[in-house]
């Protein structure tokens, strides 16, 4: 679910006799990816330089993806799981919702495979160029993954590593899925010092992952970096909150399937994000550019269920967001209703 600060940085302007300004574009893309992935770097090595905090003898580790991580977090006792999972986001622009059902086997400690399915619930409000107003709905499978995870928890640092692959079974007409394979391999290191856990995510994709922050009113497509650096807090074993800063940094062409302006509709308006000028647009780097902050809580009464709430600023479109979400693990409540 949704958290972050935003990351500021000072942006120098290259200017080459000659140079298109769409040329201009994929180089400022280009050192904005360069100078975050560079201070993501520093704050990574933060967290090994930080002291080792003594461990607590009592109480349990706390939760590091109480943020909003794309890795999430595994709770089972069995080798098996089985999730069933309801989260969405709502904003000026309509909701984005779904249930997502999986399942999947751990292999020992470290290793999980999973594998699951998507049905999204889609609610759009437009603004046509002639300013009548209408409200779309649509509901529609979304593409199959399949993961693999590897963990490893130490008392000076947390490593997570997840490849995520996805079949273009979703509708490209309502904006769902963009008609290709996708991938996305996510990296997250954590370390636990007492109540606090901060944080850092680096990834690559072919696709904005949709777990990421907050649900979007578009899917992209094209090649791009993904970074979320932040923190979280354990107020008790039960809840815990966090923020963070997060920004998307791709490079190349990129398409825009929009979930707001269904396949056959015109643009709304002709101004506006990417995602409002038309069902597809291709283009450069910047359509699918977007960075901001988020900040939320997570709520575990049991190890069955798992509550988030939060909020997230996307300063690239200048959108708030509200999302929320509810994990069960369906195993676990089966198991303790057997007993």
């Amino acid at each position: 679910m949704p958290k972050r600060h935003r990351i500021y940085m000072q942006n120098t302007k290259l200017s080459l006799p000659g140079m298109s300004s769409s040329m201009r574009g994929e180089v400022e893309s280009q050192k904005k990816a360069t100078r975050l992935f560079g201070s993501l770097l520093v704050a990574a090595a933060a967290l090994f330089l930080v002291p080792q905090v003594r461990a607590q003898a009592s109480g349990s580790a706390p939760n590091g993806n109480s943020s909003p991580s794309v890795v999430p977090a595994i709770r089972s006792e069995d080798r098996f799981t089985w999730i069933e999972q309801f989260d969405g986001s709502a904003n000026a622009q309509g909701q984005v919702m779904l249930i997502d059902s999986s399942v999947g086997r751990l292999f020992g400690r470290h290793l999980s495979v999973d594998v699951g399915v998507p049905v999204y619930f889609v609610r759009a409000y437009t603004t046509t160029s002639s300013g009548a107003s209408t409200t779309n709905s649509s509901a529609d499978l979304g593409d199959v993954y399949g993961q693999v995870r590897l963990s490893f928890h130490t008392h000076v640092l947390n490593f997570k590593t997840q490849l995520t692959g996805r079949a273009p079974t979703g509708s490209t007409s309502d904006g769902i899925s963009t008609g290709h394979p996708t991938y996305d391999w996510t990296n997250r290191i954590d370390r636990d010092l007492g109540h606090w856990t901060p944080f850092l995510e680096v990834g690559l994709a072919n696709s904005i992952p949709d777990a990421f922050i907050y649900r979007r009113p578009f899917a992209s497509y094209g090649e791009l970096a993904h970074f979320q650096a932040g923190a979280a807090y354990r107020v008790v074993n039960w809840l815990s909150v966090a923020a963070s800063a997060f920004d998307i940094a791709p490079w190349g062409s990129q398409t825009i399937d929009s979930r707001i302006v269904g396949k056959g509709s015109g643009a709304t308006g002709g101004h506006g994000p990417s995602f409002l000028q038309g069902h597809q647009v291709t283009g450069g780097s910047s359509l699918a550019a977007d960075n901001g902050f988020s900040g939320g809580l997570d709520i575990s009464p049991t190890k069955a269920i798992d509550f988030t709430v939060g909020y997230s600023r996307s300063t690239h479109y200048h959108l708030n967001t509200i999302s929320f979400g509810i994990e069960v693990n369906m195993l676990a409540i089966l198991r303790h209703s057997g007993s």
